[in-house]
């Protein structure tokens, strides 16, 4: 099976020794997004719903640098800072995964990278 590491100018450069996704057989593996803007590299400011639009863009970003999009995610893992955001993060996967939402498991984490607030990685198909 060929594997192929992914990246985008698109989103944030990794921040350690990772892809930003690889693709493998059918599927892309995204490697955890947080909110870091992708030209200043910095955490952006705003409540939940301001970071995960901008995880979910920056894994956008990266699924498409593979050929790929966010509705062919078939499974998303969320960490959280602070599961009091659950509600506000629903929110916005709503307004992003309108029809046949991924499968989806969210967590409280202790802490995250850069002191984010959340953390998301996924799965996707190939193809768009």
């Amino acid at each position: 099976m060929e594997r192929k590491a992914v990246l985008t100018d698109g989103a944030p450069a990794p921040i350690g020794p990772y892809s930003q996704a690889v693709a493998a057989g059918d599927f892309i593996f995204c490697s955890g997004q947080i909110p870091l803007d992708p030209v200043t590299n910095t955490l952006v400011t705003g409540d939940i719903r301001v970071q995960t639009e901008r995880v979910l863009d920056n894994l956008k970003a990266v699924l498409e640098a593979a050929g790929s999009n966010l509705d062919r995610a078939v499974k998303i893992t969320v960490y959280l800072k602070d599961m009091n955001d659950f509600a506000a993060l629903n929110q916005v996967f709503e307004g992003r995964f309108k029809t046949h939402p991924p499968a989806r498991a969210v967590v409280q984490a202790a802490a995250l990278p850069k002191n984010a607030s959340i953390e998301v990685d996924l799965i996707a198909l190939k193809g768009r």
